[in-house]
């Protein structure tokens, strides 16, 4: 049964937070909603009710369309006794000219939190600026916080603890790249990016990653070499190469990315017990091959499905 106080400790911790990026939660938060997931996980496996937010609404705002987004927050709010309702930018006045923090001021008397995936990532810190519910993050173009506090789980769920661990990212430095780095830097995890010299992450975010890495301990590095980056790793990570909203010659983008697939012969650089993950949706054989997906090391619908218990405990977290 869950244990009421473990509720009320993680509101009064979160009360009053958005969910924006991670670099806005300590250590112990993110540890907190970490195991806090694990919890409505296993209520949820033996089918014990947890309606924590009967009555409750949330706003989904999507200008880029989502499968695990849309459905692992629209089922959370259902189990937890909520309602969500999806909205595409045709469905508000924002398509026609209405500002953002108009926006945010009006469903902030409508609704009790907003998730919002879109584009540019000061739309976000705006429509926060001005609501006076929680905004959740649903994805920018700089910050994916949902989809990495779910891999946390996956990785805490799988090794036990995030001691002493090395993640390896495979592939563009996009928004993906840099909330890992983020997440591992707050966490303790030395994490190593790999990627071509021209797609890097934005170099004022890997300041303020290292700036976490010096009070955690975690190393943290770039390079353009996968090789170096997966040797000794404990989990391996990918994303597409062409992000959405990308515009550009993707054939001439697949062949500066080849030598950055991850493929049988890079996973060798990995320790014996590396787990991969991917965020998904997979383009098999470009950034990684069907055998290394498709493998024994593969979590990646354990991870996919940790989205819906993230998500839920953000949710009664902040609502």
């Amino acid at each position: 049964m869950i244990n009421p106080v473990v509720v009320q400790n993680m509101k009064s911790k979160l009360e009053g937070k958005h969910f924006l990026k991670l670099a806005d939660f300590t250590k112990a938060e993110l540890m907190d909603l970490i195991r806090y997931t694990i919890q409505l996980k296993n209520m949820q496996k033996v089918g014990e009710s947890h309606q924590l937010l009967k009555g409750k609404t949330l706003a989904m705002i999507f200008e880029k369309s989502s499968t695990r987004t849309r459905v692992s927050f629209e089922t959370g709010m259902y189990q937890l006794g909520g309602h969500a309702m999806f909205l595409n930018k045709n469905d508000l006045q924002i398509g026609n000219g209405e500002t953002i923090a108009d926006t945010a001021k009006v469903l902030s008397r409508y609704v009790d939190g907003i998730m919002i995936r879109t584009y540019d990532h000061a739309i976000v810190e705006e429509l926060a600026d001005n609501a006076s519910i929680p905004i959740i993050n649903g994805l920018t173009d700089d910050f994916h916080p949902c989809q990495v506090l779910a891999d946390l789980v996956t990785i805490y769920e799988e090794k036990g603890s995030f001691k002493g661990l090395k993640l390896a990212f495979v592939g563009d430095g996009n928004n993906m790249a840099q909330s890992l780095l983020m997440g591992c830097a707050i966490m303790g995890i030395d994490c190593t990016v790999a990627s071509p010299d021209n797609s890097q992450v934005d170099p004022e975010v890997f300041k303020q990653v290292m700036g976490k890495a010096a009070v955690s301990g975690a190393k943290i590095e770039q390079t353009n070499d996968p090789h170096k980056a997966v040797e000794g790793a404990d989990v391996i990570y990918t994303d597409v190469w062409a992000s959405m909203g990308w515009n550009g010659d993707l054939e001439k983008r697949k062949q500066s990315f080849m030598k950055f697939q991850v493929n049988d012969e890079l996973v060798k650089e990995a320790k014996e017990d590396y787990l991969f993950l991917h965020c998904l949706p997979a383009h098999r054989e470009e950034e990684v091959t069907g055998t290394v997906i498709d493998g024994d090391h593969s979590v990646v619908f354990d991870q996919a499905e940790n989205r819906l218990h993230a998500q839920k405990a953000i949710l009664t977290s902040l609502l």
